[in-house]
């Protein structure tokens, strides 16, 4: 199967996994999110992460998601699969499934060993960047895999592992660690993403960060906040982000429940339930989230793609 060139760089939303009341899977709506996602511009979509709450699914549900997602991209935009796995040769399976089915890339991270160890680290890469012929989004997210990755490591994970095209830097303080990583790269360079819900969106690409590869409910948000930074508008991007950084801290607070939520409000998605153990967002939290939707975007509806400056596109989503 032909995969789609990717470049990583600009954004790349991190979707949610629709369930149905009974927490059965939601392929309708998991294709008409893909396609809204195409129709607004991004340039690429990562499926299977901690967002699509990939450790609450079977295999049978993982090549259906995949499946959806390359179906209803069409071609329009790359697919990057989330394929981590607490073991070496599994997330190697996970790859090579996720490559045949399609997808441009995998988004790969290590699992917390009782012993920390980088080397074991540089060999689970080495060994999925084996495995298959797509690229590797390196993800460094200590907060959901209690793995801390120095900056060397991730610096040797680009220069000895071609297949590592693109570093996704979640590990806090992110600014800094952006600079770092910039400033160690010799003679072979890749992207660097931003993602942390793009919390500290604005301050990674003051430091040169390429994009956001995150799951903001407002991804075409993004997408004028890159730009803007790119050309050096500064007070553009500034006054993107103050003007939905409310939204951007609200979608924080721990769990999926808020931001499903935002996904059903848009009407990307028919039903905001978390798969348990997780908790769906209760009424209280839901009231309090359409008070801030209505602060920052009052009067707008948020069906439709929103702009920079938070008034409605001319365009629509397709159905």
């Amino acid at each position: 199967m032909t995969q789609t060139p990717i470049s990583f760089e600009g954004v790349f939303p991190i979707l949610v996994t629709p369930f149905d009341e009974e927490e059965n899977l939601d392929l309708a709506s998991f294709a008409r999110l893909v396609g809204a996602m195409a129709d607004m511009g991004v340039d690429g979509v990562t499926i299977l992460g901690v967002l699509g709450e990939a450790d609450r699914l079977d295999d049978g549900e993982r090549d259906q998601l995949i499946a959806t997602a390359i179906e209803s991209a069409a071609g329009r935009i790359p697919v990057i699969v989330g394929t981590s796995h607490s073991g070496t040769a599994a997330t190697c399976a996970l790859s090579r499934r996720a490559e045949s089915l399609g997808a441009s890339g995998v988004m790969v991270t290590p699992t917390r060993e009782p012993t920390p160890n980088a080397e074991k680290i540089f060999q689970y890469f080495q060994k999925v960047a084996d495995s298959i012929s797509i690229p590797i989004v390196a993800q460094d997210h200590p907060a959901s895999t209690q793995v801390h990755m120095p900056i060397e490591l991730l610096l040797r994970l680009v220069e000895e592992i071609p297949a590592v095209a693109c570093l996704k830097a979640e590990a806090m303080p992110s600014p800094p660690r952006v600079t770092a990583l910039l400033d160690g790269m010799g003679s072979r360079r890749v992207p660097i993403l931003s993602g942390l819900g793009a919390l500290y969106g604005i301050f990674d690409l003051e430091r040169g960060s390429h994009g956001f590869m995150t799951g903001f409910a407002f991804p075409e948000v993004l997408i004028p906040l890159t730009a803007a930074a790119k050309s050096g508008r500064w007070d553009e991007a500034w006054r993107i982000y103050r003007r939905f950084l409310p939204l951007i801290v609200f979608e924080q607070q721990p769990g999926l429940g808020v931001r499903k939520e935002l996904y059903r409000l848009r009407g990307f998605i028919r039903c905001n339930r978390v798969r348990h153990p997780g908790a769906t967002i209760d009424g209280e939290t839901a009231q309090a989230l359409r008070n801030v939707v209505d602060r920052v975007l009052p009067g707008e509806d948020i069906t439709r793609p929103v702009a920079g400056d938070g008034k409605l596109a001319e365009a629509g989503f397709g159905g």
